[in-house]
């Protein structure tokens, strides 16, 4: 059985995600198997927090130099969480 902190990886701390931080939108990367119902568990349980929505967005690998050849970076799943209105905020992006 997974438990919250299989599902979600890390969060992603980039410029766009700060600014969704201020709609309570926060960007996690995510196990490339997990679905919708078990990320808003996962967040749920992991920061006691109310979700109100949640988009995917499966990110492909992109094509790099590695010398002479070719190689591409490994894929993850990013996963989009909407949270409540009346919902607390999450700790981590309040800190950046």
């Amino acid at each position: 059985m997974k438990t919250g902190y299989d599902v979600i990886i890390r969060p992603i701390i980039t410029e766009n995600s700060m600014d969704m931080a201020a709609d309570k939108k926060y960007a996690f990367k995510v196990a490339k198997e997990a679905n919708k119902t078990e990320i808003r568990k996962a967040v749920e349980e992991v920061f006691g927090v109310d979700v109100a929505k949640v988009n995917v967005v499966n990110v492909s690998g992109k094509r790099k130099r590695l010398g002479r050849t070719m190689g591409t970076t490994s894929s993850y799943k990013k996963a989009i969480v909407t949270l409540t209105p009346d919902s607390k905020e999450i700790e981590i992006f309040q800190d950046m």
